[in-house]
């Protein structure tokens, strides 16, 4: 077994907690000065680790077991390949009423926009009920005129880690990312899509290793 590399936040966590045990996400978050959601992985990777326990309706405590742990490794290699499913993607030309008609078919958060098979943009649920609110008529305007454009898109690679994926989607406040690989026009870079990583994603992870456990 490998020595965990905390982080300096996952620190603060323990000190936290060795101090004032028992403490809530709750008691955390306000001495941290951070969301409760912004500590979601690091009490996730602490717990599952075995540095603390979560005591329901008490609040977390220092386990006392040694801070290394297979699972910690393990998560480590999981890829975004492994956990990655199918990108919803449209035509910047489609109207935002058809594109809101893909997003709800498709049970989805996010649509990702291409252009002749690259990545040129993403729209959220956000972003639809932004325009809907307005009074723009959905029916005329092309989703290409809300949508945000690379290169300000955070996105992912197939051989990141899933761990790297979850932390971009908490930090950023998405629902997904787009799973990217380089591409040539010429001698020009870009990038297309080849699938998504989302919150969902995520949660089948977790759910899968709980199973295995």
């Amino acid at each position: 077994m490998s020595i965990i590399k905390l982080s300096p936040r996952q620190e603060q966590i323990i000190k936290l907690v060795k101090e004032t045990e028992p403490i809530t996400s709750e008691q955390l978050a306000s001495k941290l000065s951070v969301t409760r959601a912004a500590l979601r992985p690091d009490l996730a990777i602490l717990t599952m680790t075995g540095i603390l326990e979560a005591k329901p309706k008490v609040g977390y405590v220092y386990s006392q077991r040694p801070s290394h742990s297979l699972i910690y490794d393990y998560i480590r290699t999981i890829k975004v390949k492994d956990i990655m499913s199918k990108p919803v993607v449209v035509d910047e030309n489609t109207t935002v009423y058809d594109a809101i008609v893909h997003l709800f078919l498709n049970d989805v958060g996010t649509l990702f926009i291409e252009n002749n098979g690259l990545l040129i943009g993403a729209v959220s649920r956000k972003d639809f009920l932004k325009i809907a609110m307005g009074g723009t008529d959905i029916h005329k305007v092309p989703v290409g005129i809300i949508m945000t454009r690379m290169p300000n898109i955070v996105f992912v690679e197939k051989e990141d880690a899933a761990y790297l994926a979850a932390l971009k989607i908490m930090e950023h406040e998405v629902d997904s990312l787009p799973v990217v690989e380089k591409a040539y026009i010429g001698t020009k870079e870009s990038i297309k899509i080849v699938g998504k990583v989302s919150k969902t994603n995520i949660t089948r992870l977790f759910v899968k290793m709980g199973e295995n456990s």
